[in-house]
């Protein structure tokens, strides 16, 4: 919710903006202080505050309020961060999709596109090359090597997603100059990765690191080799909660490059290539539409 808001603010006119403000400085209090307290630490009028709320989506303050309250806790612990034990379908519904969007919110305005540039040239010259591509993932993250697997070779590009832990040491130890390692870690600890990063590093091989930036994986981008650090940052913390809201983001970066990657491969080729693979899908279903 806090997250979604604070994307939301260059939207809302500056005495709004300086509500919004107000409350990303101390949600807590926010949440607890009357409307009077809260137009005048924010200099505005009462009305504004309740026009705030009403700008960012919820009823009036009172709904706004009780949102706020349920947003700023701790959750429950290894179930979901924004939830109370006591929620009902309705407000489980609420309150997950909108820790999702804005989790989604804040990594369009924090990503770095320098970085998916860079990403995107190494990809795009291995593809041209015929060079090899390889994903590397384990637990949640190896589902989103996975998938990437997935979008990258209907394009007609050679790549892997490697999951077993003694695999991923013979397949970075096998990967030379002009190939590409996407390590994919969201808490970035993972011993495995770290080691299969070392390795496909000093054999030459370009590394793609998605993960948060405050992570020992992230630190690599520092070192030799010059990794490319594609940062994803979310306040969901791994040790306490199933990664969800970091999934989310790591599939929507790979769906990122999979369609910069096609974009710069050309429609000529991909297109076709892409219509007949539908095409054939299609002959597999039992039932087709009409």
């Amino acid at each position: 919710m806090l997250e979604r808001i604070r994307a939301s603010l260059p939207a809302l006119s500056p005495a709004e903006q300086r509500v919004g403000q107000l409350l990303l400085e101390d949600a807590r209090a926010f949440a607890e202080q009357p409307v009077a307290v809260l137009a005048e630490r924010a200099r505005v009028s009462k009305p504004t505050v309740v026009r705030f709320c009403r700008s960012v989506g919820y009823g009036g303050l009172a709904d706004f309020k009780r949102k706020l309250a349920g947003s700023v806790n701790e959750g429950v612990p290894f179930v979901h961060r924004a939830v109370d034990a006591g929620d009902k379908p309705g407000e489980l519904l609420v309150k997950v999709v909108d820790n999702a969007v804005g989790a989604l919110l804040a990594f369009r305005n924090q990503a770095a596109p320098q970085a998916f540039e860079r990403a995107l040239d190494a990809l795009e010259a291995a593809a041209r090359a015929q060079r090899r591509i390889e994903f590397y993932g384990v637990g949640n993250s190896g589902i989103v090597a996975q998938d990437a697997q997935h979008k990258f070779f209907r394009l007609g590009v050679t790549a892997a997603a490697v999951l077993d832990s003694h695999v991923q040491v013979m397949s970075a130890t096998m990967l030379q100059g002009g190939d590409v390692a996407v390590i994919i870690s969201n808490s970035g600890r993972s011993r495995d990765l770290l080691d299969v990063a070392d390795i496909a590093r000093r054999r030459g091989a370009t590394l793609v690191l998605l993960t948060a930036s405050a992570t020992p994986l992230a630190q690599l981008a520092g070192n030799g080799g010059h990794p490319i650090l594609l940062a994803v940052d979310h306040p969901e913390d791994a040790d306490r909660y199933s990664p969800m809201v970091s999934r989310l983001l790591h599939l929507l970066a790979i769906d990122v490059l999979t369609t910069g990657l096609a974009l710069r491969l050309g429609s000529e080729t991909l297109q076709p290539m892409l219509q007949e693979i539908k095409k054939n899908l299609r002959n597999r279903r039992y039932v087709n539409a009409p």
